[in-house]
Protein backbone atom coordinates (compact mmCIF):
# COMPACT_ATOMS: atom_id res chain seq x y z
CA UNK A 1 0.00 0.00 0.00
CA UNK A 2 0.65 3.61 -0.94
CA UNK A 3 -0.89 6.43 0.48
CA UNK A 4 0.28 9.97 0.04
CA UNK A 5 -1.77 12.73 1.49
CA UNK A 6 -1.46 16.39 1.60
CA UNK A 7 -4.78 18.37 2.27
CA UNK A 8 -6.35 21.05 4.43
CA UNK A 9 -9.79 21.87 5.90
CA UNK A 10 -11.06 24.73 7.91
CA UNK A 11 -13.54 24.33 10.54
CA UNK A 12 -14.98 27.57 11.72
CA UNK A 13 -12.74 26.78 15.04
CA UNK A 14 -10.44 24.04 13.87
CA UNK A 15 -7.93 23.59 11.01
CA UNK A 16 -6.82 20.83 9.82
CA UNK A 17 -3.19 20.10 7.62
CA UNK A 18 -2.20 17.00 7.07
CA UNK A 19 0.99 15.87 5.22
CA UNK A 20 2.07 12.41 4.82
CA UNK A 21 3.27 9.55 3.15
CA UNK A 22 2.23 5.53 4.26
CA UNK A 23 4.07 2.91 2.24
CA UNK A 24 3.49 0.38 4.71
CA UNK A 25 0.67 -2.44 5.27
CA UNK A 26 -0.61 -1.22 8.08
CA UNK A 27 -0.45 2.08 11.00
CA UNK A 28 -1.66 3.84 13.64
CA UNK A 29 -3.33 7.15 14.19
CA UNK A 30 -2.94 7.99 17.71
CA UNK A 31 -3.74 11.10 19.31
CA UNK A 32 -6.45 12.38 21.98
CA UNK A 33 -9.66 13.47 21.52
CA UNK A 34 -10.29 16.44 19.19
CA UNK A 35 -6.46 16.17 17.77
CA UNK A 36 -8.42 15.51 14.09
CA UNK A 37 -8.04 11.59 14.08
CA UNK A 38 -11.90 11.14 13.15
CA UNK A 39 -11.97 14.37 10.47
CA UNK A 40 -8.65 12.46 8.82
CA UNK A 41 -10.57 9.62 8.34
CA UNK A 42 -13.24 10.95 7.32
CA UNK A 43 -11.64 13.06 4.83
CA UNK A 44 -9.60 9.75 3.11
CA UNK A 45 -12.82 7.88 3.01
CA UNK A 46 -14.87 10.79 0.96
CA UNK A 47 -17.02 11.73 3.79
CA UNK A 48 -15.91 15.08 4.29
CA UNK A 49 -14.38 16.77 1.08
CA UNK A 50 -11.02 18.66 2.02
CA UNK A 51 -10.47 22.72 0.54
CA UNK A 52 -7.62 21.90 -1.08
CA UNK A 53 -5.01 19.26 -1.74
CA UNK A 54 -4.48 15.91 -3.10
CA UNK A 55 -4.83 12.24 -1.71
CA UNK A 56 -3.48 9.17 -3.77
CA UNK A 57 -3.85 5.46 -2.79
CA UNK A 58 -1.85 3.22 -4.81
CA UNK A 59 -1.18 5.35 -7.49
CA UNK A 60 -5.08 6.39 -8.34
CA UNK A 61 -6.09 9.66 -7.32
CA UNK A 62 -9.26 9.75 -5.26
CA UNK A 63 -9.07 13.70 -4.38
CA UNK A 64 -7.39 16.37 -6.36
CA UNK A 65 -8.99 19.94 -5.73
CA UNK A 66 -6.84 21.66 -8.38
CA UNK A 67 -8.26 19.15 -11.01
CA UNK A 68 -11.63 18.92 -9.86
CA UNK A 69 -11.32 15.48 -8.89
CA UNK A 70 -13.20 13.83 -5.72
CA UNK A 71 -14.00 10.06 -5.83
CA UNK A 72 -17.46 9.46 -4.12
CA UNK A 73 -16.90 7.00 -1.23
CA UNK A 74 -18.67 4.00 -2.78
CA UNK A 75 -15.94 4.21 -5.64
CA UNK A 76 -12.82 4.97 -3.12
CA UNK A 77 -12.34 1.02 -1.99
CA UNK A 78 -12.11 2.21 1.15
CA UNK A 79 -13.44 0.10 4.22
CA UNK A 80 -14.12 1.73 7.57
CA UNK A 81 -15.48 0.38 10.51
CA UNK A 82 -16.74 2.61 12.87
CA UNK A 83 -16.48 2.40 17.23
CA UNK A 84 -20.65 1.65 16.26
CA UNK A 85 -20.74 -1.75 14.44
CA UNK A 86 -23.79 0.06 12.07
CA UNK A 87 -25.21 -3.65 10.84
CA UNK A 88 -28.18 -4.02 9.54
CA UNK A 89 -30.88 -5.02 12.07
CA UNK A 90 -33.48 -6.60 9.64
CA UNK A 91 -30.81 -8.76 8.23
CA UNK A 92 -29.03 -11.65 10.07
CA UNK A 93 -25.33 -12.27 10.45
CA UNK A 94 -24.95 -14.41 7.49
CA UNK A 95 -26.66 -11.05 5.44
CA UNK A 96 -24.86 -8.88 6.94
CA UNK A 97 -21.62 -10.45 6.47
CA UNK A 98 -22.33 -10.54 2.52
CA UNK A 99 -23.95 -7.38 2.08
CA UNK A 100 -20.51 -5.75 1.00
CA UNK A 101 -19.18 -8.37 -1.06
CA UNK A 102 -22.56 -8.82 -3.22
CA UNK A 103 -21.98 -5.10 -4.27
CA UNK A 104 -18.21 -5.88 -5.41
CA UNK A 105 -17.46 -7.01 -8.96
CA UNK A 106 -16.62 -10.89 -9.05
CA UNK A 107 -12.99 -9.83 -10.18
CA UNK A 108 -12.31 -8.00 -7.30
CA UNK A 109 -13.46 -10.54 -4.62
CA UNK A 110 -9.63 -11.74 -3.18
CA UNK A 111 -11.11 -13.30 0.43
CA UNK A 112 -12.55 -16.50 0.94
CA UNK A 113 -15.60 -16.01 2.91
CA UNK A 114 -15.77 -19.02 4.68
CA UNK A 115 -11.88 -18.39 5.94
CA UNK A 116 -12.83 -14.90 7.07
CA UNK A 117 -15.77 -16.48 8.49
CA UNK A 118 -13.37 -18.94 10.51
CA UNK A 119 -10.62 -17.05 11.36
CA UNK A 120 -13.12 -14.44 13.30
CA UNK A 121 -15.25 -17.35 14.86
CA UNK A 122 -17.98 -16.59 13.20
CA UNK A 123 -19.55 -20.20 12.28
CA UNK A 124 -22.14 -20.08 14.93
CA UNK A 125 -23.78 -17.07 14.30
CA UNK A 126 -24.32 -16.61 11.00
CA UNK A 127 -28.24 -17.02 11.38
CA UNK A 128 -28.54 -15.12 13.95
CA UNK A 129 -30.74 -11.64 14.23
CA UNK A 130 -27.87 -8.95 14.50
CA UNK A 131 -30.11 -7.80 17.54
CA UNK A 132 -28.96 -11.24 19.60
CA UNK A 133 -25.48 -10.29 19.26
CA UNK A 134 -22.91 -8.75 22.02
CA UNK A 135 -20.71 -5.94 21.61
CA UNK A 136 -17.96 -8.43 20.88
CA UNK A 137 -19.33 -10.07 18.16
CA UNK A 138 -21.24 -6.96 16.17
CA UNK A 139 -17.81 -5.61 15.99
CA UNK A 140 -16.08 -8.72 14.66
CA UNK A 141 -19.21 -8.64 11.94
CA UNK A 142 -18.95 -5.55 10.83
CA UNK A 143 -15.02 -6.47 10.35
CA UNK A 144 -16.13 -9.34 8.10
CA UNK A 145 -18.74 -7.44 6.16
CA UNK A 146 -16.13 -4.56 5.51
CA UNK A 147 -13.28 -6.69 4.83
CA UNK A 148 -15.51 -8.94 2.02
CA UNK A 149 -15.86 -6.08 0.32
CA UNK A 150 -12.07 -6.67 -0.71
CA UNK A 151 -11.14 -2.86 -0.05
CA UNK A 152 -7.50 -1.95 -0.89
CA UNK A 153 -7.59 -0.24 2.58
CA UNK A 154 -9.14 -0.35 5.81
CA UNK A 155 -9.88 2.11 8.28
CA UNK A 156 -10.70 1.41 11.91
CA UNK A 157 -11.79 4.68 13.57
CA UNK A 158 -11.50 3.85 17.65
CA UNK A 159 -13.52 0.24 17.17
CA UNK A 160 -12.33 -0.87 20.62
CA UNK A 161 -13.92 2.25 22.67
CA UNK A 162 -17.47 1.03 23.05
CA UNK A 163 -16.03 -2.24 24.85
CA UNK A 164 -15.58 -2.69 28.21
CA UNK A 165 -12.19 -4.26 29.01
CA UNK A 166 -12.99 -7.71 28.57
CA UNK A 167 -14.87 -7.74 25.47
CA UNK A 168 -12.35 -5.79 24.08
CA UNK A 169 -9.35 -8.54 24.97
CA UNK A 170 -11.14 -10.73 22.80
CA UNK A 171 -11.86 -8.93 20.25
CA UNK A 172 -7.95 -8.28 19.64
CA UNK A 173 -6.95 -11.64 18.57
CA UNK A 174 -9.53 -11.81 15.85
CA UNK A 175 -8.46 -8.22 14.61
CA UNK A 176 -4.72 -9.07 14.55
CA UNK A 177 -5.57 -12.90 12.87
CA UNK A 178 -7.37 -11.46 10.40
CA UNK A 179 -4.84 -8.39 9.56
CA UNK A 180 -1.98 -11.00 9.65
CA UNK A 181 -3.78 -13.68 7.49
CA UNK A 182 -5.29 -11.63 4.74
CA UNK A 183 -2.47 -8.70 4.11
CA UNK A 184 -5.01 -6.44 4.16
CA UNK A 185 -3.73 -2.59 4.32
CA UNK A 186 -4.71 -0.93 7.43
CA UNK A 187 -5.03 2.46 9.28
CA UNK A 188 -6.43 2.09 13.06
CA UNK A 189 -7.15 5.34 15.02
CA UNK A 190 -7.41 5.54 18.21
CA UNK A 191 -6.37 7.45 21.50
CA UNK A 192 -5.26 4.25 23.22
CA UNK A 193 -1.98 3.57 23.40
CA UNK A 194 -2.45 -0.07 24.55
CA UNK A 195 -4.45 -0.88 22.20
CA UNK A 196 -2.32 1.09 19.35
CA UNK A 197 0.76 -1.23 20.49
CA UNK A 198 -1.06 -4.74 20.26
CA UNK A 199 -2.42 -4.18 16.62
CA UNK A 200 0.79 -2.03 14.82
CA UNK A 201 3.90 -1.27 15.06
CA UNK A 202 3.77 2.28 13.14
CA UNK A 203 2.33 5.27 14.33
CA UNK A 204 0.89 8.51 13.25
CA UNK A 205 1.29 10.61 16.15
CA UNK A 206 -1.62 13.29 15.75
CA UNK A 207 -1.10 17.39 17.18
CA UNK A 208 -4.04 19.23 17.09
CA UNK A 209 -5.41 19.06 13.49
CA UNK A 210 -1.91 18.19 12.53
CA UNK A 211 0.83 15.06 11.97
CA UNK A 212 2.98 15.98 14.19
CA UNK A 213 5.76 12.91 13.30
CA UNK A 214 6.02 9.23 11.89
CA UNK A 215 7.84 6.63 14.58
CA UNK A 216 7.49 3.07 15.79
CA UNK A 217 4.58 2.14 18.29
CA UNK A 218 7.25 1.43 20.82
CA UNK A 219 9.46 4.65 20.42
CA UNK A 220 5.57 6.24 21.68
CA UNK A 221 5.35 3.75 24.28
CA UNK A 222 8.42 5.42 26.16
CA UNK A 223 7.31 8.71 26.17
CA UNK A 224 5.40 10.58 28.49
CA UNK A 225 2.80 11.44 25.66
CA UNK A 226 2.55 7.93 25.23
CA UNK A 227 2.03 6.31 28.30
CA UNK A 228 0.13 9.69 29.55
CA UNK A 229 2.59 9.80 32.64
CA UNK A 230 1.51 6.42 33.83
CA UNK A 231 4.61 4.72 32.85
CA UNK A 232 5.52 2.24 30.60
CA UNK A 233 3.91 -1.28 30.09
CA UNK A 234 5.70 -4.20 28.62
CA UNK A 235 3.74 -6.38 27.09
CA UNK A 236 4.65 -10.11 27.15
CA UNK A 237 3.53 -12.97 24.83
CA UNK A 238 3.29 -16.02 27.03
CA UNK A 239 3.02 -19.50 26.04
CA UNK A 240 0.99 -22.02 27.69
CA UNK A 241 1.88 -22.43 31.32
CA UNK A 242 3.16 -25.69 33.46
CA UNK A 243 0.95 -26.15 36.67
CA UNK A 244 3.13 -25.65 40.20
CA UNK A 245 0.68 -26.49 42.51
CA UNK A 246 0.21 -22.30 43.88
CA UNK A 247 1.92 -21.22 40.43
CA UNK A 248 2.05 -21.38 37.17
CA UNK A 249 5.43 -21.12 35.35
CA UNK A 250 5.51 -19.77 31.61
CA UNK A 251 7.77 -19.61 29.28
CA UNK A 252 8.72 -16.56 27.53
CA UNK A 253 10.79 -16.94 24.87
CA UNK A 254 14.21 -19.02 26.96
CA UNK A 255 13.10 -17.23 30.14
CA UNK A 256 10.89 -18.58 33.20
CA UNK A 257 8.42 -16.70 34.50
CA UNK A 258 6.36 -17.50 37.62
CA UNK A 259 2.73 -15.98 38.17
CA UNK A 260 -0.10 -16.20 40.19
CA UNK A 261 -2.53 -19.25 39.62
CA UNK A 262 -5.46 -18.01 37.64
CA UNK A 263 -8.85 -20.07 35.97
CA UNK A 264 -7.72 -19.06 32.56
CA UNK A 265 -4.31 -20.77 32.39
CA UNK A 266 -3.60 -20.23 28.79
CA UNK A 267 -0.96 -18.91 26.55
CA UNK A 268 -1.88 -15.23 26.00
CA UNK A 269 -0.73 -11.66 26.40
CA UNK A 270 0.19 -9.74 29.85
CA UNK A 271 1.31 -6.83 30.58
CA UNK A 272 3.71 -6.32 33.29
CA UNK A 273 4.28 -2.49 34.14
CA UNK A 274 7.90 -0.94 34.30
CA UNK A 275 8.12 0.24 37.76
CA UNK A 276 6.78 -3.01 39.06
CA UNK A 277 10.50 -4.11 38.27
CA UNK A 278 12.88 -3.70 41.02
CA UNK A 279 16.88 -4.23 39.68
CA UNK A 280 19.50 -5.07 42.06
CA UNK A 281 23.12 -5.52 41.30
CA UNK A 282 22.97 -9.19 42.64
CA UNK A 283 20.77 -12.04 43.50
CA UNK A 284 18.70 -10.78 46.87
CA UNK A 285 19.57 -13.42 49.52
CA UNK A 286 16.20 -13.80 50.30
CA UNK A 287 12.89 -12.19 48.60
CA UNK A 288 8.77 -12.95 48.41
CA UNK A 289 8.81 -11.97 44.99
CA UNK A 290 9.33 -15.55 42.62
CA UNK A 291 10.80 -13.76 39.47
CA UNK A 292 14.62 -13.61 39.62
CA UNK A 293 16.05 -12.84 36.22
CA UNK A 294 19.77 -11.92 35.36
CA UNK A 295 19.96 -8.93 32.19
CA UNK A 296 22.44 -6.70 31.09
CA UNK A 297 21.64 -3.01 30.49
CA UNK A 298 21.12 -2.29 26.96
CA UNK A 299 20.31 1.81 26.93
CA UNK A 300 19.13 3.79 29.42
CA UNK A 301 16.61 7.03 28.61
CA UNK A 302 14.96 9.80 30.99
CA UNK A 303 11.04 9.83 31.05
CA UNK A 304 9.07 12.24 32.86
CA UNK A 305 10.23 12.02 35.98
CA UNK A 306 11.93 8.47 36.15
CA UNK A 307 14.97 6.66 33.81
CA UNK A 308 14.11 3.98 32.05
CA UNK A 309 16.72 0.98 31.72
CA UNK A 310 16.17 -1.57 28.78
CA UNK A 311 16.78 -4.68 29.92
CA UNK A 312 18.69 -7.97 27.70
CA UNK A 313 17.11 -10.54 29.64
CA UNK A 314 18.15 -14.11 27.88
CA UNK A 315 16.48 -13.07 23.98
CA UNK A 316 14.05 -10.77 25.17
CA UNK A 317 13.81 -7.07 26.03
CA UNK A 318 12.37 -5.66 29.40
CA UNK A 319 12.01 -2.12 30.09
CA UNK A 320 12.32 -0.83 34.12
CA UNK A 321 11.89 2.27 35.35
CA UNK A 322 13.88 3.43 38.17
CA UNK A 323 14.60 6.85 40.10
CA UNK A 324 17.81 8.75 38.47
CA UNK A 325 19.24 8.38 42.30
CA UNK A 326 19.23 4.47 41.52
CA UNK A 327 20.76 4.86 38.66
CA UNK A 328 23.47 6.87 40.11
CA UNK A 329 24.31 4.83 42.79
CA UNK A 330 23.84 1.56 40.99
CA UNK A 331 26.44 2.94 38.29
CA UNK A 332 23.21 1.49 35.72
CA UNK A 333 25.09 1.98 32.53
CA UNK A 334 25.13 0.15 29.16
CA UNK A 335 26.76 -3.67 29.61
CA UNK A 336 26.49 -3.69 33.21
CA UNK A 337 24.78 -7.06 34.87
CA UNK A 338 22.12 -6.43 36.82
CA UNK A 339 18.76 -8.38 38.63
CA UNK A 340 15.33 -7.73 37.58
CA UNK A 341 12.50 -9.10 40.34
CA UNK A 342 9.03 -9.04 39.78
CA UNK A 343 6.51 -10.68 41.61
CA UNK A 344 4.13 -13.19 40.60
CA UNK A 345 0.98 -10.87 40.88
CA UNK A 346 2.55 -8.12 39.22
CA UNK A 347 1.71 -9.80 36.06
CA UNK A 348 -1.81 -8.97 34.23
CA UNK A 349 -3.28 -10.73 31.70
CA UNK A 350 -4.69 -9.13 28.56
CA UNK A 351 -6.35 -11.68 26.87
Amino acid sequence: MKLEVNIEKHFPVFRCVFDFVLDNGSCGVFGPSGSGKSTLMNMLSGLITPDKGTIKLNGQTLFDSTKAINITPDKRRIGVVFQHAHLFPHMSVKKNLFYGRNRTRPEERNIDPDQLISVLGLESLLDRSVTQLSGGEKQRVALGRTILACPDLILLDEPLTGLDGQLKFQIIPHLRRVFAEFAIPMLFISHSLQEMRMMTEKVLVMGKGTIDCQKSTEELARTTLGNGGRGYTNLLDLDSPEDLGDLLSYSWGKVKLMLVKTENATAGQFSLGGRDILLFKKHPEATSARNMLSCTVRSTYQTDWLVGVELQCEDKILIAEIVPQSVEEMNIRPGAEVVAVMKASAFQRLY
